[in-house]
């Protein structure tokens, strides 16, 4: 088979040379847009003159049955094809004969491939943002049916202060629209059209890209070639946010695996999403959610392996580029899949509302409840903290089970702001509800939270 590079070279590649520099293995994810672009590219050169109606006509016909064999799965990507652009060129020809050679003019590899990994990114982007807004409205699905229950809030994963469960999953919520605005950000800069570029320097062909560009639906057009074709800042951005979007899931999922274990015993997950051990009968492991916290590692490595790949690169386009695109889909794919797994464990999830009351029996969570009732009797806050650690050490170290069974005159020894109804304070549903910044665990503010989640969202 001919390359499409072969004019000057008088041998063939080295077997291993041919075998180390194909790319088809992985990059023939990309035909779809690499036979899209195609299709416009022969749209623009026939408005500039360069094609006839017929060979215009013939070509677009050829490319669209192509488009249907890869919905079918009939496409036969000839293994000695070096890439996906040979793959669909030689596919082309075997349909039209000689007129696929004229499906080049005026183009590269170099911004052919740029423009495959857009529009690649493109609708990776909006993928992975339905994916967001899914396990959002799982999460919010999940806060609504358990809307009344309180648990105890981690800091230290030492247990801190009462908060409703609805309250915690809102976090994770406000997280992942960080995620969504950080996609629809990055989307920006991959909305660009590179078709023009050619090698580096543009063509000489009167091509218009603002066609072209309308074509395929991208906003604006690329200003400098030598740019276009080099750069890869549309990938490394793309990477960064769904590096930390893979943070967020590893947190979801670390939460989840421990809420989950027998010491916990807090939540319940589906056991349609565990597995079991080879030779321990009873267990029943959240290895889905391992792995959902064991890919993150691999989507970081994605995006520090793009930058290192860049960092040494003189413009214009270099070979190491080929190798931005394991990078890119595995993140992409790994990250899509996270987000659905993780959206229909959460819809599943069971929320242990008696294991959550015995956890809630602690007085400790009301800690700094009565610190700030003992300020708003006139005690300096700092006074207040010292008065209440003292309280408690108390009651720890005499084995007092309950702040309720020392007598207000006991209280008095460790302040005399210390009054009778001190004792309503130990009640945690008094505690959330007595809450009163905007972006608090208050049931009247995380109702309101909800319903406009559910809005946004629906």
């Amino acid at each position: 088979m001919k390359k499409l590079w072969g004019g000057i070279f008088q041998k063939d590649p080295d077997v291993l040379t041919q075998e180390f520099t194909a790319s088809l293995g992985f990059d023939r994810r990309l035909a779809p847009y690499d036979i899209a672009g195609s299709i416009a590219h022969v749209k623009t050169l026939y408005k500039a003159g360069i094609l006839k109606r017929d060979e215009r006509n013939r070509l677009v016909s050829a490319l669209e049955r192509l488009t249907v064999s890869l919905r079918r799965g009939t496409f036969q990507f000839h293994p000695e094809c070096e890439d996906v652009h040979t793959a669909v060129e030689y596919a082309l020809g075997k349909k039209v004969g000689t007129l696929a050679q004229k499906l080049h003019t005026g183009r590269s590899r170099n911004d052919q491939v740029v423009l495959d990994m857009r529009l690649y990114s493109k609708d990776a982007a909006c993928a992975l943002i339905g994916g967001v807004c899914g396990l959002q409205r799982s999460l919010i699905a999940v806060a609504q049916r358990y809307n009344d229950v309180i648990i105890p809030g981690y800091t230290h994963l030492r247990k801190a202060q009462p908060v409703l469960f609805a309250h915690y999953c809102l976090a994770y919520c406000e997280m992942l629209e960080r995620d969504k605005a950080r996609l629809n950000d990055a989307l920006k800069r991959i909305d660009v059209l590179p078709m023009g570029s050619a090698a580096l320097a543009g063509t000489s062909f009167a091509l218009d890209s603002a066609y072209t560009a309308r074509l395929l639906g991208f906003a604006r057009v690329s200003a400098n070639s030598i740019d276009a074709v080099s750069d890869r800042d549309f990938i490394i951005e793309l990477l960064s946010a769904l590096s930390i979007t893979a943070m967020h899931l590893s947190r979801l999922s670390e939460d989840l695996i421990l809420y989950s274990s027998e010491e916990f015993s807090l939540v319940s997950i589906d056991e349609r999403f565990c597995t079991g051990s080879s030779i321990m009968p009873h267990k029943i492991n959240p290895d889905t959610l391992e792995l959902v916290r064991g890919s993150a590692p691999e989507v970081f490595g994605s995006l520090i392996t793009v930058l290192a790949l860049m960092k040494g690169l003189p413009l214009s386009y270099n070979r190491d580029l080929q190798n931005d695109k394991k990078a890119l889909f595995y993140s992409c794919e790994c990250v899509q899949t996270s987000l659905a797994l993780c959206a229909k464990i959460v819809a599943t999830l069971t929320v242990n509302k008696k294991r959550a009351g015995e956890m809630l029996a602690d007085e400790r969570l009301l800690a700094t409840d009565i610190a700030e009732y003992l300020t708003k009797k006139g005690c300096p806050f700092r006074e207040a903290h010292r008065v209440v650690g003292a309280l408690f050490r108390e009651l720890r170290t005499k084995r007092r089970t309950s702040l309720g069974s020392l007598s207000l005159k006991e209280l008095r020894k460790f302040s005399r702001y210390f009054e009778r109804d001190v004792f309503t304070l130990l009640d945690v549903k008094r505690s959330v509800s007595c809450k009163e910044t905007a972006s608090s665990t208050n049931p009247v503010r995380v109702k309101r939270a909800l319903t406009r989640w559910k809005k946004a969202l629906s």
